[in-house]
């Protein structure tokens, strides 16, 4: 009876890491594309260079975001597989 729900946490938790890798997943994507709409949108608009710079800035945060949430899924991963 304690194994079982030993596994129902389990699942549980491979659920929400699942889930937050996809968050993590999307972000990345929706960012890159933003950002390439964005510089192209700045190229023929002409905008000054600082705006584009900010739209630089604010992929380069949106980029670390998805790195430290992937380095602490992996480590939660990690975590859980050595102690099963």
């Amino acid at each position: 009876m304690k194994r079982n729900r030993k596994n129902i946490m389990t699942n549980s938790n491979a659920y929400a890491l699942a889930k937050q890798a996809r968050l993590s997943a999307v972000v990345m994507v929706v960012t890159m594309g933003l950002w390439l709409v964005m510089q192209w949108l700045g190229g023929q608009m002409g905008w000054d260079t600082r705006f584009v710079f900010l739209f630089d800035m604010a992929a380069i945060a949106a980029f670390v975001w998805t790195l430290n949430i992937s380095w602490r899924l992996w480590r939660r991963r990690n975590a859980d597989h050595r102690s099963n």
